[in-house]
């Protein structure tokens, strides 16, 4: 699985124009606003589907100044917005303010309303791959009939492979609607449940229902 050549870069250099322009936007709008809780610092994974992706987004909150109406401070960041070279959409005056800049693929949503101060920048930079798809190969088996120490069986669970059987040891399966999810059996921890990577059981140790899957075993 190799990284995509250029693609982290590219992604941090949006996520650093993204935040520069959201502080702009703040300290115009919202002067007063905390910009320490501005959280663009790592971007997070935004699509689970392989290949995973990844962008830099934050929702922040600051508060109107006094007298100033919500329209209007929107109305101000759909020019700031647009005076950078964002292309701009502004909701209807009558309808909940608000409005929506688009560049390079990032998006800041600016929305305020009559009834409380508070003013809510969303802000995303677009979806980025940083690696290759990855095909996933099933793991080799810790441990086969021939390799199973004295006294041991092949665990019934994994049959020796040592990793999960669901997930192959991934951790996860394939989600069409999430992208991937938690493996049930191992609950994410990748190893078999019974055997716990070891792709063997101690005979002496076997409880009486686990001899069950082993006939051949002396009473």
């Amino acid at each position: 699985m190799g990284e995509i050549a250029g693609a982290r870069a590219e992604l941090d250099r949006l996520g650093r124009s993204l935040r520069a322009q959201t502080v702009e936007l703040v300290t115009e709008l919202t002067p007063g606003a905390d910009l320490d809780l501005l959280f663009l610092d790592e971007p997070t994974v935004s699509d689970r589907h392989e290949p995973v992706k990844y962008r830099y987004s934050t929702d922040f909150r600051g508060e109107r100044p006094p007298g100033v109406e919500a329209a209007d401070l929107v109305l101000r960041g759909a020019e700031m917005l647009s005076a950078a070279g964002w292309t701009v959409t502004a909701s209807p005056a009558d309808v909940v303010p608000g409005s929506i800049g688009t560049k390079d693929g990032s998006t800041i949503e600016i929305r305020a309303t009559t009834a409380h101060p508070s003013v809510l920048f969303s802000v995303r930079t677009r979806e980025m791959s940083l690696t290759e798809p990855r095909v996933f190969e099933w793991p080799t088996p810790v441990r086969t009939a021939e390799t199973v120490d004295p006294g041991y069986v092949l665990c019934y669970e994994c049959d020796g492979l040592g990793r999960c059987p669901e997930c192959g040891g991934r951790g996860w399966l394939p989600d069409e609607e999430q992208g991937r999810i938690t493996c049930p059996e191992c609950l994410g921890e990748k190893v078999c449940p019974i055997c716990r990577d070891a792709g063997q059981l101690l005979i002496s140790r076997l409880q009486t229902f686990q001899r069950g899957y082993y006939p051949d075993l002396p009473k």
